[in-house]
């Protein structure tokens, strides 16, 4: 048994791990690598491994980064299932339509080929099977997985997996992303006891963020600057999660009159269409927002909410004179309706553009976060005078306090190794340091193309 990281190993993007138990080979996520661009060039590299050799495919959650290769691993002849949590299977369509959509846009600008088509995304879907969270599902005779909430996004889920052969037997645990709780609508991540080996993201692996109950109060700082400067706020946000969780909290804002009224902007045609199905899945939500959903409180709607799903209606939104906020994806600024807005609004000092989401390296997003006064964005150069302010507490990932917490929950005696993935490679040594240190736990930080044995 063995397993080799062939994506997010000293870098956040592009997760995607192959196991090998008994001469077959499954893969745990198989997402794109994103950063300057939506698609960056070793998206269009061979694949390291045969694609028609994968058993099955076991997916932590929806985001592209983790789901974005699907497609193209059936183009290249995947046939097997891929499993993942209900939500999880729900949420993949338009989260891959809409990826397949940026992708042929970039390849027109770029005069390149698609790495897959439409249909392959449509094929894709073909082999979902969904699951609930704790049902143990015997894929064969020799593996046995068990999604586990991770408290990241809906659906998401920490991947437990039983592997057996030639007698020999062990557990492996894929935390996939580990949310940051306590969440305005998800459970707290569930903590695991026992495992042999553990793949652990590191995503902020050497950071901690504020305080949770601050970034209420921040963000509410920040729109009321911004209404008084008579500005215009910008906020890139993901479409999936991120966006539910900020009309939470807008939702209560508005509603106690905490901030002035104000325009507020969902200028994203797939965060409508995944809040939507939000909606679908409240079972899954924790005890306040199911309170609150109990009491009639329409969460995802209050006054002075507009969704622009359509690009009229997104233009539109020049038209209306600040003050007003806009929350438009994509989260790191390397595309999407925000782009636009960023060239419209990033030159004016009465202006604030708001970061709440990780900016992978090289990304617009980050580049702004930390500090460039000019950027290039569609063809031309754009001076940066506004403000542009960050709130790490609205990261749906778990800091360095929380995933070694999250890590001593086990009983780690029996750990055999931590394997840190899914962090830049200063978090992701960070993190591994952390371990050693804190839970005397065997731990590495594994280059990309890295095999090691499972015994």
């Amino acid at each position: 048994m063995n397993i080799k990281f062939c994506g997010a190993a000293r870098m956040v993007t592009g997760s995607n791990h192959l196991l090998e138990v008994a001469n077959k080979k499954y893969l745990i996520d198989c997402g794109l690598t994103q950063g300057s661009q939506f698609v960056e060039e070793q998206n269009y590299q061979k694949l390291p491994y045969d694609a028609k050799e994968i058993e099955a495919v076991f997916v932590t959650h929806a985001h592209i980064d983790h789901i974005g290769l699907l497609p193209r691993l059936v183009n290249e002849g995947f046939a097997g299932k891929i499993y993942s949590t209900i939500p999880t299977a729900d949420l993949v369509i338009p989260m891959l339509e809409d990826a397949c959509h940026i992708l042929k846009r970039e390849a027109q600008e770029n005069r390149k080929a698609m790495i897959y088509q439409e249909r392959d995304v449509r094929d894709c879907f073909e082999l979902f099977e969904g699951t609930e969270y704790g049902v143990e599902t015997k894929v064969n005779k020799n593996i046995k997985v068990r999604f586990r909430d991770a408290g990241h996004v809906l659906g998401s889920a920490i991947i437990e997996i039983w592997a057996e052969e030639n007698d020999e037997k062990i557990k492996i645990v894929f935390s996939g992303d580990l949310g940051n709780p306590p969440t305005p609508l998800l459970m707290p991540t569930e903590i695991i006891k026992d495992a042999d080996y553990i793949l652990i993201e590191s995503t902020y692996g050497n950071r901690v963020h504020e305080d949770k109950d601050l970034r209420k109060g921040l963000l509410r700082a920040a729109i009321e600057e911004t209404i008084k400067a008579g500005g215009v706020m910008m906020l890139p946000a993901f479409a999936l999660e991120r966006t539910q969780e900020l009309l939470f909290e807008l939702n209560e804002l508005v509603e106690n009159k905490k901030i002035p009224p104000i325009p507020i902007f969902i200028d994203s045609p797939l965060a409508i269409r995944l809040t939507d199905i939000y909606k679908k899945y409240q079972r899954y939500y924790n005890q306040k927002a199911k309170y609150l959903i109990s009491q009639g409180d329409q969460i995802f709607d209050f006054p002075g909410l507009r969704f622009t799903e359509r690009t009229p209606e997104s233009k539109k939104i020049n038209d209306v004179p600040p003050p007003k906020l806009i929350i438009a994806g994509s989260g790191m600024s390397n595309g999407g309706r925000i782009l636009h807005h960023e060239r419209r609004y990033l030159s004016d000092p009465k202006n604030l553009l708001l970061i709440i989401a990780y900016q992978s390296a090289g990304s617009l997003g980050r580049r702004l976060f930390e500090g460039e006064k000019t950027v290039r964005m569609f063809g031309g150069q754009v001076q940066v005078r506004c403000k542009v302010k960050a709130i790490g507490g609205y990261s749906a990932h778990a800091d360095k306090k929380g995933l070694v917490k999250w890590l001593s929950g086990f009983d780690t005696k029996n750990i055999k190794k931590v394997f840190v993935v899914h962090g830049e490679e200063k978090a992701a040594l960070s993190l591994v340091d952390e371990i050693k240190n804190k839970l005397s736990v065997d731990a590495i930080a594994p280059s990309k193309g890295d095999v090691e044995e499972l015994n």
